[in-house]
């Protein structure tokens, strides 16, 4: 599998916040790219921010290290939230304690629940 196809992204925006779903792998590789789309995301000052990790099959640590600094760079707010039900999202996330505070949901329908820009 080359890099180009390893990792794919797309972005809603869905009542007032923007979703970011990731599809692949998230590694060494691919996480230049990830990184520069999050940067343009948060520059964007969006009401919510979710990072949607569903359909990806491997989070490496980089990827942990990206959704951390995500995190601090959305101001530490409650606007910022993490869709990941898999093992192989989910549980690296658990393991390293970072749902201790980013907000982990099941689905992004969840995520916009919670932390939905609605008053």
């Amino acid at each position: 599998m080359s890099t180009a196809d390893a990792i794919s992204t797309s972005v809603e925006r869905r009542d007032g916040a923007t979703v970011l779903m990731v599809d692949g792998v998230v590694d060494l590789a691919t996480s230049p790219a990830l990184e520069e789309l999050l940067a343009e995301l948060i520059d964007e000052r969006p009401d919510a921010l979710i990072i949607d990790l569903t359909a990806v099959s491997f989070l490496a640590s980089v990827g942990l290290r990206i959704l951390a600094e995500t995190h601090e760079r959305a101001g530490g707010t409650g606007k910022f939230a993490v869709v990941a039900s898999g093992p192989a999202t989910a549980r690296p996330i658990q393991l390293t304690k970072l749902d201790e505070f980013l907000a982990l949901y099941q689905t992004a329908d969840e995520a916009l629940a919670a932390i939905g820009t609605q008053p």
